[in-house]
């Protein structure tokens, strides 16, 4: 798999490098937040490993432009910084970072992060279900999501998804994997651990609050009123759950 590493002080970037490719990972190097935006299309990263403190562009806005790339491969982003302080963590998760690691770090709870996230990906290997809602029908081997304006009626399956009244959704791989969490549900209340569990795995290491930032994207995407959902309803002192008449 390929690693793009964005940092600035040299020794850090290698120590990564080393540690990385003993583990099978192709990486690339790149010390400013400008150059790694014109080498993110080419590489297409599976895993970008970004510094928040870069010259050029910050981390932040490297995250930001990455996750607004319309048709872009959607990489994992694991975020370095020497700043401890919450507020830097919630500011870095809402920007779209799957994962934060503050400096100084062990290489080797470097690599078992960049493994827990990439296991999200071969989570789903050998998957091929089919989950349908009234309003929503995702291919989980297609890795595709769409959405029915009027919903879905009963022996209307086969033909709308080319039909005007579907519309394709552009999702996140993340935000992909949440809703089809949801889909497969129909009503079920999740807790932000059970939600962990499903999409990160038992390696997961970050705070609990990257749930709700993702739970707020996925929201903006598939909710005609986001402030007032209508399929993705927080369940007061538990978590959330997703309400949409499951199809057979």
């Amino acid at each position: 798999m390929e690693i793009l590493i964005v940092e600035d002080e040299a020794e850090i970037a290698q120590l990564i490098q080393l540690y990385l490719e003993k583990e099978g990972f192709s990486c690339r190097i790149c010390r400013d937040g400008i150059t790694a935006l014109q080498v993110f299309p080419e590489q297409k990263p599976d895993l970008v490993i970004l510094d928040l403190m870069i010259p050029g562009l910050d981390g932040l806005e490297v995250c930001a432009r990455i996750r607004q790339r319309p048709g872009a491969k959607d990489p994992y982003i694991l975020m370095l910084t020497a700043k401890g302080e919450e507020i830097d963590r919630i500011i870095g998760l809402s920007t779209g970072a799957d994962d934060y690691l503050v400096k100084p770090f062990s290489p080797r709870e470097l690599v078992a992060r960049v493994r827990a996230l990439l296991r999200r990906t071969l989570r789903q290997g050998g998957q091929t279900q089919t989950y349908r809602t009234q309003h929503f029908l995702i291919d989980i081997e297609q890795r595709t999501a769409s959405r029915f304006m009027d919903g879905v009626t009963e022996g209307a399956i086969g033909g709308a998804i080319g039909s005007d009244r579907a519309e394709a959704l552009d999702l996140t791989t993340l935000e992909f994997e949440l809703l089809a969490t949801f889909m497969s549900y129909p009503g079920r209340a999740w807790n932000r651990t059970q939600l962990i569990d499903k999409l990160w795995g038992s390696n997961f290491f970050g705070d609990e609050r990257v749930v709700d930032t993702h739970v707020a994207r996925l929201r903006k995407k598939i909710e005609p009123d986001p402030a007032n959902p209508t399929f993705i309803k927080t369940v007061i002192g538990v978590g959330y759950k997703f309400e949409d008449q499951a199809q057979a």
